[in-house]
């Protein structure tokens, strides 16, 4: 009889814990075993995360944090903040950024050749003082060989359109062009040249060495523009409001690859 009982009871009261846990975010609730150390950080881990996420194998939530912390920074191409990674990881803040500090020490202790350093609001890799000497080396090796086609028409739209974005490089030439466009950073052909006011975006312009090995005193050497790229009213109008006519985004087709990077 009392087990009959029993278990009435206990169903009616997890309800009405769960809700209890919800609301009142400071409060310690018995729950999983993460439950202790996220109850410190709820009240900023519920704005930043998704409540209420089932943890289940296959899920991103599921994932084991600082693996899945590491493939991400992998990619980036810019330090990614502390509350982005919490959006894509679907976790606490909090714990987004302990995490990212035991692994930057673990670097550390292990001696690996890169780091994870806090730079600019945000996280990424970077190689580690000691070893730069051998990615220079690297960098400057790759220097030697010859741009691919990709490569040389990219470096011609900014040669032409300077000081240009990589989405109005993107909508010239009809293809994704970002792979290429670091290469040309790499090789010391192309650098930065601020930002554009009306969408922030990153402008790039041509640099010293590309004259030195275009064998060109200035911009003003450069051949004419026709019929190798359209008119600059024809570029406007493909490119105006920062619109391109296709997804800059998109991959490359297979047979228009930039292989170049």
């Amino acid at each position: 009889m009392s087990e009959t009982t029993g278990a009435p009871a206990d169903h009616p009261a997890a309800p009405a814990d769960r809700p209890e846990a919800s609301a009142t975010v400071t409060g310690p609730p018995a729950g999983t075993a993460e439950a202790p150390a996220g109850a410190v950080d709820a009240p900023a881990g519920a704005e930043e995360a998704p409540a209420g996420l089932p943890v289940a194998p296959g899920t991103v939530a599921g994932l084991d944090l600082k693996p899945a912390l590491e493939a991400v920074l992998m990619v980036v191409d810019e330090p990614a903040t502390e509350e982005h990674l919490a959006r894509i990881l679907e976790r606490p803040r909090r714990r987004i950024a302990d995490a990212l500090r035991e692994l930057a020490d673990d670097y550390t202790v292990q001696g690996r050749g890169f780091e994870l350093r806090f730079v600019a609001g945000g996280w990424r890799f970077y190689t580690r003082a000691e070893y730069a000497p051998a990615v220079e080396r690297l960098v400057l090796d790759g220097q030697t060989a010859r741009l691919t086609q990709a490569a040389l028409e990219t470096l011609a739209v900014v040669a032409y359109r300077q000081p240009v974005s990589r989405s109005r490089v993107s909508a010239v030439r009809g293809v994704n062009c970002d792979g290429v466009m670091r290469t040309l950073l790499q090789r010391g052909l192309v650098e930065e040249a601020g930002t554009e006011p009306e969408t922030g975006a990153i402008l790039y312009r041509t640099t010293n060495y590309f004259l030195e090995r275009m064998g060109l005193r200035g911009l003003d050497e450069l051949p004419e523009l026709a019929p190798f790229l359209p008119e600059a009213e024809a570029i406007e109008a493909e490119t105006q409001e920062g619109v391109p006519s296709f997804d800059p985004d998109a991959p490359d087709a297979p047979g228009g690859q930039d292989a170049d990077d």
